[in-house]
């Protein structure tokens, strides 16, 4: 059975972990733990996430192309490099106008004192 997780202690390049499929949104997860999880995402061009609410906040960077994120019906273009945290409680999608690949992270401890 294959490990959901990249290997530990084993250097990977980040950019090269994921591949485009066409007509698709994939997903890798890199570490996947009770407390959060990061994954690799790679978005084919015309693609996009359905419109969503998360309880916790998501970290999301642009590792190769320009993604159109729109947070609570804000429209922001992120290109390679650049990185945005998406608010807990936020209704947001992620659209790719053209292709690109992302890195998320999801952060669910720290919440605890809110419930």
């Amino acid at each position: 059975m294959e490990s959901p997780e990249l290997e530990k202690a084993k250097i990977f390049i980040l950019v090269e972990i994921i591949e485009y499929v066409p007509n698709s949104v994939l997903i890798k997860t890199i570490i996947k733990k009770t407390t959060g999880n990061v994954s690799a995402v790679s978005f084919d061009t015309g693609e996009a996430l359905a419109v969503k609410i998360s309880p916790f906040d998501t970290f999301i960077q642009i590792i190769e192309g320009k993604a159109e994120i729109i947070i609570d019906d804000k429209t922001t273009i992120l290109k390679t490099g650049e990185a945005i945290i998406i608010p807990a409680h936020s209704k947001n999608t992620i659209i790719a106008n053209e292709r690109f690949k992302m890195l998320s992270t999801v952060i669910k401890s720290g919440y605890e004192d809110l419930i």
